[in-house]
């Protein structure tokens, strides 16, 4: 039987827009959809054909376009949190599922901001909109990988989403999957793999400790610091505002009033300067609290 709060990950760690407004729609879209045939994937799929024509439609540069993109974009972000509801709903997680929905992320982003730029650069003949975007392409991927970084920390902790790992590595175990699922895997370690790679760098200077825990250390043996580390309260709350539902409201706010030149200033400051705060929270004021004074003395 189909249960709403079976299907969603802890509101602790999701963002608050996604609790209080987009999971809570995605959940009509998924009690639709529970007791039909249709899988997961093809919502990722109908997610990531959704964000592909916001992208085109942003290349079209009118008014009305921009806020049928916007639409889009929403509509994008809401299929994005239904596929991994419905996932959990009817207990179909897949990390081919996992692989598809984050490289799906990527192509999106990449046409957005791509068509944005572009679009900018035809109407206004500024060639500052395409750095703009670039840099926009950049920041919301490293923003998302960092939210995601804590997020997939945290619901390990709690015994959630473990089908996934913290970093995705190729293993001897995976060579025993499909060729498909190996390829996407592979794809997914060239788009994120680096990321994970700086988050996890960004983590280990954050805990002021002299060096960082392997990130394959099960969750079991981490110490009660790295634990509090990991499922602080107010940190989740700041680093949720860097997750997609936050980012995608913002760009369909401004697609809706044609300010998408703001929007990609918002992008680079606003979102960037949370990103700031949240480094800045754990490094100065968590990790004193996490980690014993003996840790860090002779780092400081």
């Amino acid at each position: 039987m189909y249960s709403y709060r079976n299907s969603i990950k802890s509101d602790k760690s999701d963002e608050l827009i996604n609790t209080y407004l987009l999971r809570p729609i995605a959940g009509v879209i998924v009690w639709a959809l529970y007791y039909t045939p249709i899988t997961p994937n093809q919502v990722t799929i109908v997610s990531i054909l959704s964000g592909i024509v916001a992208a085109l439609f942003y290349l079209k540069g009118t008014a009305s376009a921009f806020v049928v993109a916007g639409l889009l974009i929403i509509l994008k972000d809401i299929l994005d949190s239904a596929d991994g509801q419905l996932a959990r709903a009817k207990q179909q997680q897949s990390r081919v599922g996992r692989f598809l929905d984050s490289i799906g992320d990527f192509v999106v982003n990449a046409a957005v901001f791509g068509s944005i730029g572009w679009t900018l650069y035809k109407m206004n003949d500024n060639w500052l909109t395409l750095i703009l975007a670039l840099l926009g392409l950049v920041g919301i991927s490293l923003r998302i990988s960092y939210h995601v970084f804590y997020q997939v920390q945290f619901l390990h902790l709690q015994k959630q989403y473990e089908n996934n790992r913290i970093t995705e590595e190729l293993q001897e175990e995976d060579l025993k999957k499909s060729a498909f699922e190996i390829t996407l895997q592979q794809i997914f370690q060239i788009i994120y793999g680096w990321q994970d790679r700086l988050m996890a760098r960004i983590d280990g200077w954050s805990t002021r400790k002299p060096f960082q825990r392997s990130l394959t250390t099960e969750q079991s043996e981490l110490s009660e610091g790295y634990k509090a580390w990991y499922s602080d309260t107010l940190a989740l709350r700041i680093s949720g505002f860097l997750g997609f539902g936050t980012e995608f409201f913002l760009l369909m706010l401004c697609s809706v009033f044609n300010q998408l030149e703001l929007y990609l200033y918002l992008n680079l400051f606003l979102m960037n300067g949370i990103l700031i705060i949240c480094i800045i929270y754990r490094r100065f004021v968590l990790s004193t609290r996490c980690f014993a004074q003996t840790d860090i003395l002779h780092l400081n």
